[in-house]
């Protein structure tokens, strides 16, 4: 009874603290907010591209075969290309000039002699001339060069098989040709058909397809976590020993004080936190639901719980106000590193995006996301209540030791 009644004393004192402290407590709300809004900006003018850009590349066709009008045809209208690649027939002439005025990043050149290396069992080889303005382009193209010889090696050596036979079993020559123009063609179709020329996956990257509601929402979970690293040092008071043991005597402890900042620090920034984002909410129109303004709310509140948890076992860990301040910090940025809101998770390492899962800050994010950005209805909650739950098992595991090591 007593340990309950010192803790609503100290959460009283906070308050009454915080009251005289009126004048600080608009710097700590608005200055995170004007720094963080002015990035912010800057960052979503970095990411909103101007307009799209695909690669262009040329197709020279110097044998003018049935063979390779069949080849550049099947290349240039292959939807398997993708959007990012562009393909246009073109003289060679063409080609240079459209080099020189930085139309197209590189152009392929079938040569004069490509049908008759094909029947021949001659090596088939593609001449590739790149622009030297655009060389991650010509790079690109390159792989797709080597694509595309491996789709004409395979049909190559087909086609020798059957012209070998097709020699022993007396057929003219022009029903020889045909034959294997056929069979080219139908190769050469299956092929590319079988085996993607240009392998796409469509990854949602919501920092570039929607930088605006992305960075918005990214900007508001850092405010949050600055607001709550704030509010929480503002209430920290370094005692002296003196004082420390005149508190014991009355049966204070360590514990009680820390609790109530807590739980301060949570309330205070919990109901900023809401507000802020119910007028950033009506600024950019997301039309959320009152279910989602809840999943919302809970969401905020296990984050806020875990992490000043995490501000509070380094106060327990480290003596010194200042040190501990300048930890307390790093710890922060890290959690805003990790968590995505600076930058998307998409960038980082795929074996730092596996342990991704076990970051309480990228899994409040990732979920907030899921409600704002996707319109999600299901919200596991399992991961946030197992980590919170060790947070304080920890923290008060670390601060009865502490109780009864340094009484």
């Amino acid at each position: 009874m007593n340990f309950l009644k010192h803790v609503v004393l100290f959460i009283n004192n906070n308050f009454r603290q915080l009251q005289r402290k009126w004048f600080i407590l608009p710097l700590i709300l608005l200055f995170p907010v004007i720094i963080i809004t002015l990035i912010t900006t800057i960052i979503i003018s970095i990411f909103t591209p101007d307009e799209y850009n695909p690669i262009h590349i040329g197709l020279v066709d110097l044998d003018q075969s049935m063979e390779t009008t069949s080849v550049v045809e099947l290349i240039e209208e292959s939807s398997q290309l993708g959007t990012f690649i562009q393909l246009h027939s073109m003289s060679e002439i063409e080609a240079q000039s459209a080099i020189r005025n930085n139309l197209i990043s590189t152009y392929v050149i079938f040569p004069d002699d490509f049908t008759e290396n094909l029947y021949n069992g001659t090596s088939v080889t593609l001449e590739m001339v790149g622009n030297p303005q655009k060389q991650t382009d010509s790079y690109l193209a390159k792989e797709l060069l080597e694509s595309i010889t491996r789709h004409i090696s395979a049909s190559q050596a087909n086609i020798l098989t059957i012209n070998y036979y097709a020699k022993e079993l007396a057929i003219d020559n022009e029903t020889r040709s045909d034959l294997l123009y056929e069979q080219f063609t139908n190769f050469l179709f299956y092929t590319i058909g079988k085996d993607r020329t240009v392998n796409e996956k469509e990854i949602l990257n919501q920092a570039t397809t929607s930088p605006l509601h992305y960075y918005t929402l990214s900007s508001w979970f850092i405010v949050m976590s600055v607001w709550l690293l704030s509010i929480y040092y503002v209430l920290s008071k370094e005692h002296s020993l003196r004082l420390k043991n005149r508190m014991r005597l009355y049966g204070v402890t360590n514990i009680q004080q820390i609790i109530a900042k807590i739980m301060v620090t949570i309330i205070i920034t919990t109901i900023f936190s809401i507000l802020a984002f119910i007028g950033m909410e009506r600024m950019i129109d997301w039309d959320l639901s009152v279910n989602d303004f809840v999943r919302i709310t809970n969401i905020t509140l296990l984050y806020c719980i875990i992490f000043i948890v995490n501000i509070a076992i380094i106060e327990g860990i480290i003596e010194s106000l200042k040190l501990r301040l300048l930890a307390q910090s790093i710890f922060t940025g890290l959690v805003l590193l990790i968590s995505g809101a600076i930058i998307p998770t998409l960038y980082f390492p795929l074996n730092v995006q596996g342990l991704m899962p076990y970051s309480f800050s990228s899994q409040s994010l990732l979920w907030l996301q899921e409600i704002v950005l996707n319109a999600r209805l299901y919200i596991d909650y399992v991961p946030l209540l197992l980590m919170n739950a060790i947070g304080i098992c920890v923290l008060l595991g670390l601060l009865l030791w502490k109780e009864r090591r340094f009484p």
